[in-house]
């Protein structure tokens, strides 16, 4: 073989050494990339599950908080349906006492007259 054959093969067996050795190098870089990439949304991911806990948890304590003010609003419309009736009968025996009113003084009015005539009459 002649020298130049020689370099010419060392040169090219650097030169594929060289491009493997930089295909090494870029491959590891994307990898350490990736796993930068991978811990970043390892965080995210934390961060987010957290969140989530967070909202569940209020989400729960809301629930129950309105549960709570459904049953005093029934509460409240169950004391206004009664003070309603309540107040029905109420005015129904007011109406009534009213009427017994009328009643009593055209009792007392024809009583009042019926003495005035009598007392006419004894004089």
């Amino acid at each position: 073989m002649s020298t130049i054959a020689v370099v010419v093969i060392v040169i090219v067996a650097v030169i594929v050494v060289l491009l493997a050795l930089a295909a090494f190098r870029r491959s590891a870089e994307r990898r350490r990339e990736q796993e930068r990439r991978r811990e970043r949304l390892r965080g995210e991911v934390a961060g987010h599950r957290q969140e989530s806990e967070a909202h569940a948890s209020k989400a729960t304590e809301m629930h129950e908080q309105a549960e709570r003010e459904q049953e005093s609003a029934e509460e409240h419309e169950a004391a206004a349906a009664r003070h309603a009736r309540e107040a029905e009968e109420s005015k129904r025996r007011a109406a009534e006492a009213e009427e017994r009113v009328g009643r009593e003084q055209r009792s007392a009015e024809f009583h009042s007259e019926r003495a005035t005539e009598r007392e006419h009459e004894l004089d």
